[in-house]
This record gives C-alpha cells, sequence and structure tokens, in this order.
C-alpha cells in the first residue's frame, strides 16, 4: 500500500472521503455518537425521537456528513411514520458557506487557464506624430479653404467689404451719369419748343 492509499484510508469515515485526517477524526467521533443514539434511541416513541431531533439540531450537535445523514434519517422517520407534518419537523441546518467554497474553486480553474496573449501595443510616441501631422494638415486645408471662398470670413473680410463698397460706388456713379445726361436731354428737349 502506498502513502496515498493510507492517507485516503485514514481520512474515510463511513461512504465519506475527507481532504484532512483532522476532518476524518471528527467525522469518526460523530459516527460512534450516532452508532450510541440508534443503539439507545426508542423509536416507539416518536415524542422522544423529536425531542433528540430538535436539541442536536438548536445545539448545533452535529457537522459533518456523517451527523447530517443521522438527522436526515430521523427527519425522514418523523414525518414518513411518526405522522408529524413537515412544516412541523424544522429543516436540517447545513453549516458550511457552499458560495465561498465555489468562488475558491472557480478562481483556482482560472489561475490554471492561461491569459490570451495582449496584441502588440502601438508605441505612443508614433501615435501622436502621425496625429499631429494630420491636425496640422488639417488646419493648412481649412485655411486655405477659408482663402479661396467668396464669403467674408476672418482672413477676408476686409477686402469683401473693400470691394463691395467699390461696387456700389461704381453703380452709384453709373446712375448719377445717367441721370445727369437724362437731365441734360430734357433741358435740351425743352429748348427746342
Amino acid at each position: 500500500m502506498d502513502e496515498k492509499e493510507q492517507r485516503s484510508k485514514a481520512a474515510t469515515v463511513g461512504d465519506y472521503e475527507f481532504r484532512s485526517v483532522t476532518d476524518a477524526t471528527y467525522a469518526e467521533a460523530e459516527r460512534k455518537k450516532v452508532d450510541y443514539l440508534r443503539h439507545h434511541l426508542d423509536t416507539r416513541k416518536p415524542e422522544a425521537v423529536f425531542a433528540l431531533y430538535c436539541k442536536a439540531i438548536t445545539d448545533n450537535f452535529f457537522k459533518t456528513p456523517i451527523g447530517t445523514d443521522f438527522l436526515r434519517e430521523l427527519r425522514t422517520y418523523l414525518i414518513e411514520q411518526a405522522d408529524y407534518s413537515p412544516e412541523e419537523v424544522p429543516a436540517i441546518p447545513i453549516n458550511i458557506n457552499f458560495e465561498s467554497k465555489i468562488r475558491e474553486n472557480l478562481s483556482s480553474t482560472k489561475k490554471r487557464v492561461e491569459p490570451p496573449k495582449e496584441k502588440e501595443k502601438l508605441n505612443p510616441l508614433f501615435v501622436s506624430v502621425v496625429l499631429n501631422i494630420a491636425l496640422a494638415i488639417g488646419v493648412i486645408l481649412m485655411f486655405m479653404i477659408a482663402l479661396k471662398t467668396d464669403n467674408p470670413n476672418i482672413l477676408n473680410y476686409e477686402n469683401a467689404i473693400t470691394n463691395r463698397y467699390s461696387e456700389w460706388e461704381q453703380e452709384l456713379s453709373e446712375r448719377e451719369r445717367a441721370v445727369r445726361e437724362k437731365e441734360l436731354e430734357l433741358e435740351m428737349g425743352d429748348d427746342d419748343l
């Protein structure tokens, strides 16, 4: 027999194999208590069985699966044979927090899984230079568009306003000349009469 088999036999009590010899020792002590109670418990007196069951639960007398199995047997006897209702017989409390154990098992599983390889990241300096060049080209294009447009803007508003006033002045001069010519024609037409 190798060492692993010896440890396994030392940690086995009844149908259960415990993770440590200490847990198996507690379970063995509970097995002896269960054997004693089975030998001395009179199942012809359901009140005594019910009292023992309630006392074991309130005092948290059993902590291993060996004791929990015995409590389950007593509860089944009380409900099926002693005519107690399931509401009258308290449920068997479980004193283990499974959530933390499950979380531990999941975290140990995650540790064994290799994380995916990270993609190569671009050099931040390279990204910055490329973005700055693109922005500079954008600004130059905006200035060129602003200079070539006919609409007045901050770059060409003075020229646009001067050109507009020059056009108005020229139009007014042409109209004034046209009016003077008409006046002269009219004056000459009056002299002929």
